[in-house]
């Protein structure tokens, strides 16, 4: 009998790529642009893995829709042009996100995806940057679904790969990625290396502190 599709989905920014350098510089080049007191770096970095207009509502609730709107397009302005600047060195792939990637993507029953905040256009240049175009079967982005934590990212992932929700994961270093996870009924993991704290990943079945841990995490979930 041959083994059941899974599917491994991972998150962005935060968990693949350390774009927190990016995300700040552009943050702070938008609200500054817009003349608005620019949020702490604590605050912008919580924000991380929500879709950008939810993620500029939440930071500047008292703003108007009209200046929440500039901001937004202020953000992706500015990031564009940080990654058009620094190419792949403006967010660099984790230690050990290569190797992971690789290793899953060669065995035969196991596909990849990604579940990201980012816009189709982010996303796409990001995997350009790094050659990765090759691993993921399934790429959900903003665009495309409601902000995280909504469960349509993972449910469309599901959809287009034909796996179970059983046989998924869901990799992560925010509730917002958690709580995602828990709603599509897949399991969540973990990773202590990003943008939110681990005491904030409580929907979490467990939570990995380096990549060299996912290949013995995935195979005791699916024993």
């Amino acid at each position: 009998m041959s083994a059941p599709l899974r599917l491994v989905l991972f998150d962005v920014d935060g968990t693949l790529v350390d774009s927190q350098g990016s995300i700040v510089h552009s943050m702070t080049a938008s609200f500054q642009a817009a003349s608005v007191e620019v949020p702490s770096r604590e605050a912008i970095l919580s924000i991380v893995g929500l879709s950008l207009p939810l993620a500029i509502a939440q930071l500047v609730p008292q703003q108007s829709t009209t200046v929440q709107a500039q901001l937004v397009e202020g953000y992706k302005q500015a990031y564009h042009a940080y990654r058009l600047d620094l190419g792949a060195a403006s967010s660099p792939l984790y230690p050990g996100a290569r190797d992971a990637i690789e290793a899953l993507h060669a065995v035969p029953e196991i596909l990849l995806g990604v579940a990201t905040g980012k816009s189709q256009r982010g996303l796409d240049a990001l995997v350009e940057a790094h050659g990765l175009e090759r691993y993921f079967v399934t790429r959900q982005v903003a665009d495309h679904h409601p902000s995280k934590p909504h469960p349509s990212m993972v449910q469309t992932a599901l959809a287009e790969t034909g796996v179970e929700a059983a046989h998924a994961v869901m990799i992560g270093d925010t509730s917002f990625d958690m709580d995602m996870a828990a709603a599509a009924g897949v399991t969540g993991i973990g990773v202590s290396w990003g943008y939110h704290d681990t005491a904030a990943l409580s929907a979490a079945s467990c939570v990995i502190e380096t990549f060299d841990q996912l290949p013995d995490t995935l195979a005791t979930l699916w024993k």
